[in-house]
């Protein structure tokens, strides 16, 4: 079984930056293609960023391409998200998903987390 724990949501103002991260329960941690996805109020979960198994690879939706930044440590089964500029329609629960194979679909990945609010303020 693999369990996932986020943390590092918060309130921020437009223009701030915050860290989440996702400790990921279980020995196949480096093994698994890890993704954030997140869902504001009355919409769709949407995808984020992925990242592959060893962090050489990494993909992001273009509405947080050149803000966000994934990266994982395998050594502490931690995967992160480090998001900068952030605005206001970045509010929405965050959550962190593992996968095999290099989905972008929410469907296809098998554990989530329970999700971490982030609000950002104008």
């Amino acid at each position: 079984q693999v369990q996932l724990v986020e943390s590092g949501g918060g309130l921020v103002q437009a223009g701030g930056s915050l860290r989440l991260s996702c400790v990921v329960s279980g020995r196949t941690f480096s093994s698994y293609v890890m993704g954030w996805f997140r869902q504001a109020p009355g919409k769709e979960r949407e995808f984020a960023a992925r990242i592959n198994w060893s962090g050489s690879n990494t993909y992001y939706a273009d509405s947080v391409k050149g803000r966000f930044a994934i990266s994982r440590d395998n050594a502490k089964n931690t995967v992160y998200l480090q998001m900068n500029s952030l605005k206001p329609e970045d509010t929405a629960v965050y959550y962190c998903a593992a996968a095999r194979g290099w989905p972008s679909d929410y469907s296809m990945y098998d554990y989530w987390g329970q999700g971490t609010q982030v609000t950002v303020s104008s």
